[in-house]
């Protein structure tokens, strides 16, 4: 460095972003394969001429979506940290879109400093097919789904709990312990959307959980027994995850967020459905 210059002081930005997951192999960076943490940091660099590393609240698997992921890097650049949004979306691939940015302190992890994550599972419970929601469903067409029984099997989820079971082979994590904040499950039409809040989520443990909650919502399964093979933690018994393309990252809490609240309110549109619509143009037809 030339004498008399100094150099900037480094700043901590963390953002708000969203990505369609269906063709990316997941959050984290790997060989030869496109993630969303490698197109943010192609991104970084081309801006900052070196290269930058990304960390994210949640690592999101192959096919994933997110409407409220929350990222941050660290820079020394000039640019306010206000407008990264603005500059990472005139840059950004068609499948991510930053929706806020801000400055956090150097103790603020993007990871480390969430209290909760939550994520929503999405399925579309009807005998026909429809284009317009398959990239971000499950289109469940076998039987009907009785979103009553799926929240009865819900509910004892609540709490401390050792989810094994729901807990797949592969992960780096030395233990299963969750604490479930939230569950809960709804009906729009034929939309049935399970939703799950917890301090962090177990490699797989959503789309194993919906796995089997669709065998109880179709009667499949007693509740009884869904309760016994998760107590006893019988991870043999889970063999099939649902797909992917149903689950979204919702959003990241922490106990002091950068964000304005507003920013989350429409980040994950749901699917809305009415009869008196469908009612009204049957009548005319």
């Amino acid at each position: 460095m030339e004498p008399g210059l100094k150099t900037r002081p480094k700043k901590r930005i963390a953002l708000v972003i969203q990505y369609v997951g269906t063709h990316f192999n997941g959050w984290q960076r790997q060989t030869k394969q496109r993630t969303v943490q490698e197109e943010i940091e192609k991104v970084l660099q081309s801006i900052l001429k070196h290269p930058v590393t990304v960390y994210a609240a949640g690592r999101t698997d192959t096919g994933v979506h997110a409407a409220g992921q929350v990222i941050h890097f660290d820079t020394d650049s000039s640019i306010p940290a206000e407008k990264w949004a603005v500059v990472l979306n005139t840059r950004l691939p068609k499948d991510i879109i930053a929706i806020a940015s801000a400055e956090v302190d150097f103790n603020w992890h993007a990871r480390f400093s969430a209290s909760w994550r939550r994520y929503r599972y999405t399925l579309y419970n009807a005998p026909e097919p429809n284009l317009f929601v398959r990239p971000f469903t499950w289109h469940y067409y076998y039987a009907p789904l009785d979103e009553s029984l799926i929240q009865k099997a819900l509910d004892p989820l609540i709490g401390h709990h050792h989810l094994a079971a729901f807990h797949r082979a592969g992960s780096q994590r030395k233990h299963s312990w969750v604490e479930v904040q939230a569950a809960e499950c709804r009906r729009q039409g034929p939309f049935v959307e399970i939703e799950i809040q917890a301090n962090g989520f177990l490699y797989g443990m959503m789309r194993l959980i919906v796995g089997l909650l669709v065998q109880v919502g179709r009667k499949e399964r007693s509740l009884l027994d869904f309760h016994e093979l998760w107590r006893n933690e019988r991870r043999e018994q889970v063999k099939y995850a649902a797909p992917a393309c149903g689950l979204c990252l919702l959003r990241v809490g922490y106990p002091e967020t950068p964000f304005p609240p507003e920013i989350w309110l429409n980040t994950m549109p749901r699917f809305l459905f009415s009869p008196q619509f469908y009612n009204h143009s049957l009548a005319k037809d």
